[in-house]
């Protein structure tokens, strides 16, 4: 059950409160011989994505509908299908459009409802990559509107896409993401909602799915993989609005890395497949290294060693024909490195400990931006202590601790939890001041 944000909007936009509405629908009932007893905890519910029975989400509509001078359909709020609230793919480009900036300005609200949603599973999760990776494509991406789009226009989308991404690898995804949703509700619904041609539109499009996969990147550091997962899926629908194969088959590797994260791993092969598969000749060296590699560390936890050893096999083959200035903006995260630091993930799980560092060392000597490096560096850290080396780990687990002093990541701060507490175990003197280090930059607040 995902939340409505759909009529979140409607009631904003109508200036009634849970409670007012509660009243009003119970009185429009009361026109139709219904005695109805709603209160704003049930507002709180249909919310959530509960979908009230019988003809009150018709009322719900002439309520609203009345306030607001014009007629509202239950399209409008979200209630057209059975289940309640459905998915933005489900639906024409333009209701996905108003979906999609109803979520952006409830997160930019940090409504409850949005913010904290659990991720969805199942056939819910699965069906944005299907529908992206099957027929029917968008014939026309055009719409007329207020006011025209222009390529100034999705010059700044694409300055700001890479602005915000920048301070995410400086600064974490906590910092970060209510700019980058003030600046998707400020500038960017405007936009999509303005008037295009086909060809302008298309590229309006992929320059807002760019900047929306980087909020769900954002979310998704701030630990709401609820609205993570909405977000790439939105992502996913602007790219294939867009016609950019590539485009999508990045979104996808983000949901496999989310994927991975919630221990979902045959998800995480699958998907990876699919965009192996889908994006074809469209798919760049770098994200078809990181979506094999991705697939080795999912293999590995599957325990399915050979097929880990040969997805790795198949990463390293793939980052080496990586040529710079060659690939998209949205690829700019695979630098040297981070294949190396993916596959020795890949190799602890299988327990070959002596390739995984010999990786990891080779990771942590290639630069790297703050946030990649931090990444790495425990990596080795969790090698070395596997492999008895205390001490050394503490040198390379303070070097971690000063990278990671002021970034704002609940994802780097989970990562460095895990490593003192291995160093707290190792019983080593070197590694409990090590420990301190780590709790000195945990102390920062989020």
């Amino acid at each position: 059950m995902e939340p409505n944000t759909l009529l979140e909007a409607q009631i904003d936009e109508a200036g009634v409160s849970r409670a007012g509405l509660a009243a009003h629908v119970n009185q429009a009932g009361r026109g139709r011989g219904l005695c109805l007893r709603y209160e704003h905890t049930a507002v709180a519910r249909w919310l959530k994505g509960q979908r009230p029975r019988g003809q009150v989400p018709d009322l719900i509509c002439e309520v609203l509908g009345d306030r607001l001078r014009r007629a509202v359909s239950l399209d409008d709020i979200g209630m057209a299908g059975q289940g309640g609230h459905p998915p933005a793919q489900g639906c024409s480009l333009t209701g996905f459009v108003e979906r999609a900036t109803a979520l952006w300005r409830s997160d930019e609200q940090q409504r409850p409802h949005v913010v904290a949603a659990p991720a969805v599973t199942g056939t819910t999760a699965v069906m944005p990559v299907w529908e992206w990776e099957n027929p029917p494509e968008d014939a026309d991406v055009s719409r007329t509107g207020p006011t025209r789009v222009s390529m100034a226009d999705i010059a700044t989308l694409r300055a700001a896409r890479a602005h915000y991404e920048l301070m995410y690898r400086r600064a974490g995804g906590i910092a970060t993401r209510s700019r980058i949703v003030g600046f998707l509700n400020a500038e960017t619904a405007p936009l999509l909602r303005g008037g295009y041609s086909d060809a302008m539109g298309r590229q309006l499009h992929r320059a807002t799915g760019g900047l929306v996969a980087v909020a769900g990147i954002c979310a998704y550091d701030s630990d709401a993989h609820g609205l993570a997962q909405r977000y790439f899926h939105q992502a996913l629908r602007l790219a294939k609005a867009s016609g950019d194969r590539g485009l999508g088959g990045y979104v996808i590797a983000l949901l496999v890395n989310q994927s991975l994260f919630l221990a979902d791993y045959r998800q995480s092969v699958a998907f990876a497949e699919a965009a192996l598969r889908a994006a074809g000749s469209d798919i760049t060296p770098a994200l078809a290294a990181d979506l094999h590699a991705m697939q080795a560390k999912a293999y590995a936890h599957l325990g399915d060693g050979g097929s880990a050893l040969k997805s790795v096999r198949r990463a390293e083959s793939e980052a080496e024909r990586i040529r710079p200035g060659q690939e998209p903006d949205e690829t700019g995260y695979v630098q040297p490195g981070l294949v190396n630091v993916q596959v020795a993930e890949a190799l602890l799980s299988l327990g070959d400990l002596s390739a995984a560092r010999e990786h990891a060392t080779a990771a942590v000597r290639t630069p790297a931006h703050d946030r990649g490096r931090v990444h790495r560096l425990a990596m080795l850290t969790t090698i070395e202590l596997r492999q008895g080396e205390a001490d050394r780990a503490a040198v390379t687990a303070a070097e971690m601790a000063e990278r990671a002093r002021g970034m704002e990541s609940q994802r780097l701060r989970d990562r460095l939890r895990s490593v003192r507490e291995h160093l707290v175990a190792s019983g080593s003197t070197d590694a409990e001041r090590a420990a301190e280090l780590i709790d000195g930059s945990l102390r920062v607040p989020l």
